[in-house]
């Protein structure tokens, strides 16, 4: 029989994806759990596997393409007959629909895509390819007075809808009994007794996106499957009000998505909420160089890199359990302060994708061949767009190397959910007074920005104060630590 594998909800309450590599093509042989597509989501490269055995009868999605979530992807020929499919399977199949997360309420923000996964009881994770679990997502009563029940109390009545057509279920205690989706609205009224369009059927994120353009559904045809709006209809409708101006010679657009555009929207709402502060200071890092070269000899660090980084990220462990209060976060709900006693790193790395913040889980319990082990790790995973949302969830203070774009410093903006981020700039060679003297000693410039909401004056001072002291001298680290 023809199974349809739907784009599922990687468990980061994401409604859409980018579909950027199949690894599979018509007539391949497939094994379950074989991964069979890449897909881009908001935060990350995700790797998709197919939950069972057979041959792939088609593709339904082409590389480049944006798929909303519940849409199917693959069509595989499974070797099971129709009367074998079990129950399970049939509860998948009837609880598909609640695979595509409604959108958030306008202006709100929704839990996790700033920094921190979203709490278990407001989400559950899907487990890829299976749909949810009994019971796992609960919908929202319909708030009195929407734009349907408005529209349905100006007009006369009507027969009811006949139902539309749809994959059929399987009989039994899960089986839900055949509706219309609850996303066939009638919109503005174009559908009536005279003769317009039927029922509007598009799914909540392709709603939000028309609103977002202002573009009526009503007067858009359906390209998708039962004759539904898909998102490439609605640009299609809005392309000839904003493609009205020429494109200028030499101008090239690239689409806002995936991680860039996450990395937009956390930056502007981490940059409009927490008051920022930056401040600097110049620090003479030549006993610092120097121990990374030492380090470099010593057996424990010959399987991983040691730079300069290493000691700085060494550095703010150390200070971070000096000041907890540098290493917190601010609950507006509770109006509370929470103070972390466990340090996630993060550490700001630059992808042809755009910026991801991964962080070194408890990277205060790690000793140092460790944490540069970690470092390397991160790094390297990042390099390959292989960073996973987990390993970017839940930092609690960060770390951008500005230095290795030959850059002196900068006033970094706060990785949304975090007190402060520290720019380390590059080492360069500048004349220091050391002992009354002139001298050419290794310099660089460190700065600090924090939440002035949380982190007053004195504290980012003197946080910022300590780091540089033990970068200046290493030995330090030892006495702090």
């Amino acid at each position: 029989m023809r199974r349809d594998f739907k784009l599922p909800d990687v468990g980061e309450g994401l409604t859409e994806a980018e579909i950027v590599r199949w690894h599979v093509k018509q007539g391949d042989a497939v094994k379950v759990n074989q991964i069979v597509v890449e897909i881009e989501t908001a935060k990350s490269i995700v790797e998709l596997p197919v939950p069972w055995d057979g041959v792939v009868a088609d593709l339904l999605a082409d590389e480049g393409q944006t798929v909303d979530v519940g849409v199917p992807i693959i069509t595989v020929e499974t070797a099971e007959e129709p009367a074998q499919e079990s129950a399970e399977a049939g509860r998948i199949e009837a609880l598909a629909d609640d695979m595509v997360p409604r959108p958030p309420e306008e202006g709100a923000v929704e839990p996790g895509t700033h920094g921190s996964p979203a709490p278990k009881e407001q989400r559950q994770a899907v487990l890829v390819g299976y749909g949810v679990k009994t019971g796992a997502t609960k919908r929202r009563p319909r708030k009195p007075g929407t734009q349907g029940e408005r529209e349905g109390a100006a007009r006369p009545p009507t027969a009811p809808a006949a139902p539309v057509a749809g994959p059929s279920r399987v009989d039994g205690p899960s089986a839900k009994p055949a509706m219309a989706p609850r996303e066939a609205v009638t919109e503005g009224g174009a559908a009536g007794p005279a003769g317009g369009r039927g029922p509007v059927l598009a799914k909540p994120p392709v709603r939000k996106l028309a609103k977002d353009l202002g573009v009526d559904l009503a007067t858009v045809a359906g390209t998708g499957p039962e004759g539904s709006i898909t998102r490439d209809d609605v640009h299609a409708a809005a392309a000839p009000a904003t493609t009205a101006a020429p494109a200028g010679q030499g101008e090239e657009r690239i689409a806002i998505k995936g991680v860039r555009k996450m990395t937009a929207q956390a930056m502007v709402a981490s940059a409009f909420t927490a008051p920022h502060v930056t401040e600097f200071l110049q620090v003479d890092v030549t006993e610092t160089m120097d121990a990374v070269r030492r380090l470099r000899t010593l057996p424990d660090f010959a399987e991983v890199k040691v730079s300069p980084l290493l000691l700085v990220a060494k550095a703010v462990l150390t200070a971070a359990r000096r000041y907890p209060m540098i290493n917190s976060s601010w609950d507006e709900a509770a109006q509370e302060i929470v103070v972390k006693h466990y340090v996630h790193l993060g550490i700001a790395a630059a992808t042809p994708r755009g910026l991801v913040v991964p962080n070194v889980k408890n990277a205060h319990e790690l000793s140092l061949p460790e944490l540069a082990k970690r470092l390397g790790e991160l790094a390297e995973t990042a390099r390959a767009g292989r960073t996973q949302p987990a390993e970017m969830a839940g930092g609690t203070i960060t770390i951008t190397n500005v230095g290795v774009f030959g850059v002196d410093t900068g006033t970094p903006i706060l990785n949304p959910g975090e007190a402060a981020i520290l720019a380390f700039g590059q080492v360069r060679d500048m004349p220091w007074v050391v002992d009354g003297e002139l001298a050419v000693r290794k310099v660089t410039t460190l700065a600090l920005s924090f939440d002035h909401r949380i982190v007053d004056g004195e504290l980012g001072s003197l946080f910022l104060r300590d780091v540089g002291a033990m970068l200046e001298d290493p030995l330090r680290m030892l006495a702090w630590s």
